[in-house]
């Protein structure tokens, strides 16, 4: 075979059994990006890394970390000529991936799954472009994707799994043997699995440049955890899968996935991929992705006993995503232990400074609560970095001045404290199966094709160019204006929010040098 660029951990030498694609989310032969790092597709790296350890060749072509456009995607994947080429569909990218398979050779055949796939499968099996699909798989993969790529007919007793039957044009689905051995099958054990190989990851582990909050706990925290001011290498990873709550706009929301059980890494089995990316790769920073790791006052105490257990806070630093409630409750020993044990910053779904909106969105705080908990934080020396949703359906004027302030406020908090506070603001999108969804469907009148219709926005037309550019990925909309203020005006306050936290950043980095 051929050695073929830009496709991840694949044994050149022999010919694939699979090529997994994240299309990109617009195409780049249009207008190039503007940022330089995005997201990994750990989900995507979890199933190829249990492929390739059952013995199949496979690699992983990310299309939107490499900037690629349609064309170039599609040459790609042809040029390659797996068995198999998978996709993970997500509404914002379901028509790159669409364009992307209509354009590939007869003899690959098609298996998509992610969001999209689980929340409208018909549509998607009905869809021309997807002519080559022969399976679509609702839910965790790793085991029915192996399955499928040691034999294509074990689709017939895999649960999940659907196809269109080409002679009767019927939806076709798998019907398991064994109820026990089908339930195991979409809920695999996550201790069991191994550890993402990073081959697959383009972009992961990364060197990262120390943060604001690094540079100003200097001299209290010591370069805990390997961070030097000369850089340092970080990674992603995954803690727990599933998600106990209903966040009305969430694709994760418990509501929109009945058939996930939730589950959380045993610490050991954490500690251990710490210490492995440490090995091999020198990583001394760790991101943790997923929503339970301080969402759970339980998973919180397990995780940190054995965290102390092991001196993780003298080793290495994290970062994780954090529930504003669960946070609340804890006393100022649990987040001394929290910055103890290597707590660097907190991702937290803030989303609106209206307790209206926050009601509307299921999300269980107020604006009160946030702020309390960030200066609680930050005092710790924890930096927060919190997520806005703008122009959220129902939204009045005054709820946007309510967000706006809360943001200003939050900043005004953390200007008093070591930590930082860094504000990350986008627009209202739409996601199928959602809660929010099903009540603009059902309840407004919408049509869901004109929900799906999304397109990227270049926001550095509101000056906003620098600022803009770390976060191109995110700029994208549906063009529809679902609450009372116009929509160029809900881009315009977007685009002076993030141009402010530009700002601060450029200030912090300079005082703290």
């Amino acid at each position: 075979m051929q050695q073929l660029p830009l496709i991840a951990g694949a044994d050149s030498r022999h010919a694939l059994d699979a090529l997994f694609i994240n299309a990109p989310l617009r195409d780049y032969e249009l207008r190039p990006r503007t940022n330089d790092y995005t997201l990994p597709v750990l989900g995507m790296a979890y199933i190829a890394t249990y492929a390739q350890q059952r013995g199949f060749n496979v690699g992983v072509l990310d299309a939107e970390a490499h900037g690629l456009s349609i064309g170039a995607t599609a040459r790609i994947i042809n040029e390659a000529k797996p068995r198999w080429a998978a996709m993970n569909l997500l509404a914002p990218t379901y028509e790159m991936s669409a364009r992307i398979a209509d354009q590939l050779e007869a003899g690959i055949a098609l298996m998509v799954g992610g969001h999209h796939a689980k929340a409208m499968p018909d549509r998607v099996l009905a869809d021309p472009r997807m002519r080559h699909l022969r399976a679509l798989v609702l839910g965790e993969g790793e085991l029915r994707v192996a399955a499928l790529l040691e034999d294509e007919q074990s689709r017939r007793t895999l649960p999940g799994v659907l196809w269109r039957d080409q002679l009767l044009g019927t939806r076709a689905a798998g019907i398991p043997t064994d109820p026990k051995t089908g339930a195991a099958i979409l809920s695999p054990d996550i201790n069991s699995l191994p550890y993402v190989n990073r081959a697959f990851l383009p972009q992961d582990p990364y060197q990262a440049a120390p943060t604001a909050t690094d540079r100003r706990l200097a001299g209290q925290r010591l370069w805990l955890g390997g961070i030097s001011p000369q850089g340092h290498w970080e990674a992603n990873i995954v803690g727990s899968r599933g998600c106990p709550y209903n966040c009305t706009f969430c694709g994760a929301a418990v509501s929109a996935n009945p058939d996930i059980t939730i589950r959380v890494r045993r610490p050991e089995n954490i500690i251990g991929e710490l210490d492995q990316l440490h090995d091999e790769y020198g990583v001394t920073a760790f991101r943790f992705v997923d929503d339970l790791f301080l969402g759970v006052g339980r998973v919180i105490d397990e995780q940190m006993d054995a965290f102390t257990r092991n001196r993780i806070g003298d080793r290495y630093v994290w970062d994780a995503t954090g529930r504003i409630n669960v946070l609340d409750r804890l006393i100022d020993a649990d987040l001394h232990r929290l910055v103890t044990n290597g707590l660097r910053e907190v991702a937290l779904g803030i989303e609106s400074g209206s307790d209206r909106i926050l009601s509307a969105m299921d999300k269980r705080i107020t604006a009160e609560m946030t702020e309390r908990v960030a200066r609680r934080l930050v005092a710790h020396g924890v930096g927060v970095k919190g997520y806005f949703i703008l122009g959220f359906p129902g939204e009045t004027r005054p709820d946007l001045d309510a967000t706006v302030q809360h943001i200003r406020n939050l900043w005004a908090i953390s200007d008093q404290h070591p930590g930082d506070v860094r504000a990350s603001v986008f627009e209202f999108r739409p996601y199928p199966g959602t809660p929010v969804w099903q009540a603009l469907t059902d309840e407004r009148g919408y049509a869901p094709d004109d929900l799906l219709a999304y397109g990227d926005v270049d926001l550095t037309r509101d000056g906003a160019d620098e600022s803009m550019r770390q976060r191109d990925e995110f700029n994208f909309s549906v063009g529809i204006q679902f609450g009372d203020v116009p929509l160029y005006e809900v881009r315009s306050t977007l685009a002076m929010l993030t141009r402010e936290q530009h700002e601060r950043n450029q200030g912090e980095l300079g005082k703290a040098a």
